[in-house]
Parts: C-alpha cells; sequence; structure tokens
C-alpha cells in the first residue's frame, strides 16, 4: 500500500518558486539493466517498471540489456509497446556472459508466438534489433545529458555493461571518463545480487561474470545497495495469480514469459522485483544492513564487512516483510496497466 503523504509536505515538494510559475519536482529518473530472458523474474520487474512510470513516479531513461542476442532486445520491444511506453530506449550488450544453456530463454519463446493466421502475436516498435546501440556507449550519451547526481540505475542481471561503463573513455558526449562520468550523473545504484547468509554459496548474477562484479562493488563509485538471493527467494510469486488474476489482458506478454519459462503451475522467487521495490520506494519495506564494504572471492562468493565509512549496504527481510512485499507484489502486478484502462473506457 502506498503511504499517505501529509498535505503540507508534499506541497513543498510539488511547488516551488522559478519565476512567477510554479514547477513540479523531478521524478527519479531510472534506468533498468536487466538480463531479461534467463529468469521470468526481469519480466515481472518490467511490469512494475511500467506502472511506477505510469504512477508518476519514476521516468525511465531506458532498459540496457546483459544477455546476448537479439530475442531479449525484441522481448522489451514487446513489453516497452504492449504497456504503452514504446519510445523506451533499449541498448544491448555486446560479446556478455555465455548463457544461453543455463535456462528456457522465455524471451524467445514469447517472440516467436503467431496468430493463427501466422502475424506475430504481439506488436512491436523497433525495426532492427541487430543494430541497436552498445550499451557502455548509450550510458555515455545518456549520463552526459543528465542533471548530477540524478539518475538511479537498476541492475538485476550481470556487471558486464557497467563495468565496462566505469572502464570507458572521453568521447564525444563527455570529456569525463567513466568512473568521473558515473561519479558526477549517478546518484546510487540498486543491485539484484550476492548472497550473504550462505557461506560459500555463490549467486547467478555474480558468478556469470566474477570480475565484473567484483569491480563493481570493489570500485563504483557512487552507494551500492543489493538485494541478495536470500530476499528474493523468500518472496515467491504465485502461479494461482498468473493464472486467475489476468483475464482481463486476453492475450497477455507478461504471462506467456511466465507459463514459457517453467511447466505450470509454479511459484517464482521474485529476486529482481526487489531491488526494484527498493529503489523507488525506499528502505520501509526491508531490513537494510548498516554501511560497510562488500567484495567478491574467485568462486563468485560476496562477503560484506561493516565499517563506518563504506558505501555499500545489503537488504533482508523477516517473514513478516516478506509476506507484506508479496501482497503489494501481487497487488500491483495483477493491476491492468494505464494504457489498457484507457482502451476500455473509450
Amino acid at each position: 500500500m502506498r503511504k499517505i503523504l501529509l498535505l503540507v509536505p508534499a506541497m513543498c515538494l510539488m511547488l516551488a518558486s522559478c519565476g512567477n510559475n510554479a514547477v513540479v519536482e523531478d521524478k527519479m529518473s531510472v534506468i533498468f539493466e536487466t538480463d531479461v530472458g534467463n529468469d521470468v523474474d526481469d519480466a515481472l520487474a518490467m511490469d512494475m517498471l511500467y506502472k511506477y512510470a505510469e504512477q508518476g513516479r519514476i521516468e525511465i531513461l531506458g532498459i540496457s540489456i546483459n544477455k546476448n542476442g537479439t530475442a531479449p532486445a525484441e522481448f522489451a520491444d514487446i513489453m516497452n509497446t504492449w504497456y504503452g511506453h514504446p519510445d523506451v530506449p533499449v541498448a544491448v550488450v555486446k560479446d556478455g556472459a555465455e548463457c544461453e544453456s543455463d535456462a528456457v530463454n522465455y524471451a524467445s519463446a514469447v517472440c516467436s508466438l503467431e496468430n493463427g493466421d501466422g502475424t506475430k502475436l504481439f506488436a512491436r516498435t523497433l525495426k532492427d534489433y541487430s543494430s541497436l546501440p552498445s550499451s557502455p556507449e548509450w550510458y555515455r550519451k545518456v549520463l552526459a545529458g543528465r542533471k548530477d547526481s540524478s539518475v538511479t540505475i537498476v541492475s538485476v542481471g550481470f556487471s558486464t555493461n557497467l563495468v565496462r561503463l566505469l572502464k570507458s573513455a572521453p568521447d564525444e558526449y563527455s570529456p569525463l571518463p567513466g568512473k568521473e562520468l558515473v561519479a558526477r550523473k549517478v546518484s546510487r545504484l540498486v543491485l539484484m545480487a550476492g548472497c550473504f547468509d550462505k557461506e560459500g554459496f555463490a549467486e547467478y548474477n555474480v558468478v556469470k561474470d566474477i570480475p565484473a562484479a567484483k569491480a563493481i562493488f570493489e570500485e563504483w563509485p557512487t552507494p551500492v545497495v543489493t538485494s541478495p538471493f536470500e530476499v528474493g527467494i523468500k518472496i515467491c510469486y504465485p502461479a494461482t495469480s498468473i493464472e486467475n488474476d489476468f483475464g482481463w489482458a486476453g492475450r497477455h506478454p507478461l504471462v506467456e514469459a511466465y507459463k514459457s519459462y517453467l511447466p505450470m503451475p509454479y511459484d517464482r522467487p521474485a529476486w529482481d522485483l526487489t531491488a526494484l521495490l527498493y529503489a523507488v520506494e525506499g528502505p520501509e519495506w526491508f531490513t537494510v544492513s548498516g554501511p560497510g564494504d562488500i567484495t567478491v572471492d574467485e568462486k563468485g562468493c560476496t562477503h560484506f564487512s561493516q565499517s563506518p565509512a563504506g558505501t555499500r549496504k545489503y537488504l533482508s527481510v523477516t517473514p513478516e516483510q516478506a509476506d507484506r512485499i508479496l501482497s503489494h507484489f501481487v497487488g500491483m502486478i495483477s493491476a491492468a496497466p494505464e494504457k489498457y484502462q484507457e482502451n476500455e473506457k473509450k
């Protein structure tokens, strides 16, 4: 449930003097970094991303994909189009981590769906997925044009694109090298990565590109908060919702993705959703560690050490928090998006 803000503070946030005109407080600017197509929680998180935009909470600067191939970008295009956000940019990894054999690629499955006449089931907006920009270059272009300390990056996949951004050189978009550009333009990085309650456990998003994850935790120049494995595993999106709550939708790309990923019925951990929830709605849903440092060993295991001067934190949840978050997720995701609601009114 969304908090109801007190009237006076809300008005103070919304109204500011600018000559004789009132200006509205800036929305949170979000870049979503995803390995969509590997696990279906990325698709669930994308639904939330669009819903947050429709609520006026965020501006989606773009979707950056860190899974190889054209299907992830095509799936993102399908989702952007279906949800009524066709102008959201998509950028892609080049020569990223090899992961195609790790799970059913539901992105590819949804992209291949057809109507009875052989036409594609879901509409697209983009024409050529092979010509989409490389993510590090795209990041530089986007960040260079934003206000200082204004961008939140939510990364729910591998850190490949992010570390390449850190190592990028000055270019036509900015005279700053990557790390300095990030330090100036990014306010914080929120990750779904790591594990802190199982000694010796290497979490997937880390282990697929260990050098990149190690560099991000140790070198990223802004605060970093990570939602680790043990959070999402306690919050499983229910098959009953997928089967019963979307009758209003007809054929829905999210529902088709969920059904394509594993044989139904199954409940799937909501790992990626928790990172987005924290980024947009804040810490009230979670238990947040104190500040410290996070390191990654040669096996891909993550280690946290408390330090008052540290800029890394991680999330955890109690059973009560997990139940509350799950209810919030189901209510938000099963609701019709704004585009569908408008069509129903016509």
